[in-house]
């Protein structure tokens, strides 16, 4: 299910964590609430990083990261990187990578199959984000901005993009990356998908603010919950059609 969240009075949460299906990182600092909230849900399955990248707290931003691997941006310091290197399973790769584009998580928007990333991307850091992540790369844009990991979240199951995209573009994204695909907002409105939610494949977490609508779209896209109230309406509907013809 989609759980709700505020980092101090922030509900940008996905600033301030990065969630994969084999690790999560958030932010040093702030309140533990927002850690809390993170362990309580994740602690059972996957390890839950406290962490500062470049001394500083938006980790869910300058970071980008799957189950196989995690990119950091080339100001994490050696003492940060050693943390993570303790802290996430043996099996999942870190590299530091040099890059002018350094918001990585802004630039890069990845499941554990496909990756989009910002069309002005170095080719090296293309080529790492293959080899890193273990993924297909395309060179994209959502709704004509080139931030793809600002304006959209994706996982396995599926994913959200930014509520202008039109249907032709949310159609090819689609075929893509092989995953169904839905246009919508965060926090009551917000198009910055990418600062609202973060998702795997089985959870998500969204900022205070986000609305039982909004979190309705995102449990159904997202596959979080079966039993969900779209569902119980279709299942409804259908058994109603059926007794009337």
């Amino acid at each position: 299910m989609a759980i709700r969240a505020q980092f101090e009075n922030s509900n940008e949460v996905g600033v301030f964590s990065k969630l994969t299906n084999s690790y999560a990182l958030c932010s040093t600092g702030g309140s533990e609430n927002f850690y809390s909230v993170f362990e309580a849900e994740l602690a059972d399955h996957i390890p839950v990083v406290h962490t500062s990248i470049a001394n500083c707290r938006f980790v869910g931003r300058v970071t980008v990261g799957n189950k196989r691997g995690l990119m950091v941006p080339n100001t994490t310091t050696d003492q940060e990187l050693q943390h993570l290197r303790n802290a996430l399973p043996d099996k999942v790769v870190i590299q530091r990578v040099e890059e002018r584009l350094s918001a990585l998580g802004n630039c890069i928007v990845t499941n554990d199959h496909v990756a989009l990333v910002h069309t002005d991307l170095d080719r090296e850091t293309e080529d790492l984000v293959s080899d890193v992540l273990g993924v297909e790369v395309f060179r994209q844009t959502i709704a004509g901005n080139a931030l793809v990991g600002s304006y959209a979240v994706i996982t396995n199951q599926g994913g959200m993009v930014h509520p202008r995209t039109s249907i032709e573009d949310i159609e090819e994204l689609s075929s893509l990356l092989q995953i169904p695909l839905v246009a919508g907002t965060v926090n009551r409105g917000s198009d910055v998908l990418g600062a609202g939610l973060v998702a795997n494949d089985w959870t998500a977490f969204c900022g205070l603010d986000t609305t039982s609508t909004e979190i309705s779209v995102i449990e159904s896209i997202f596959k979080l919950q079966d039993q969900g109230p779209a569902n119980i309406v279709n299942s409804m509907r259908s058994s109603l059609i059926d007794s009337l013809t």
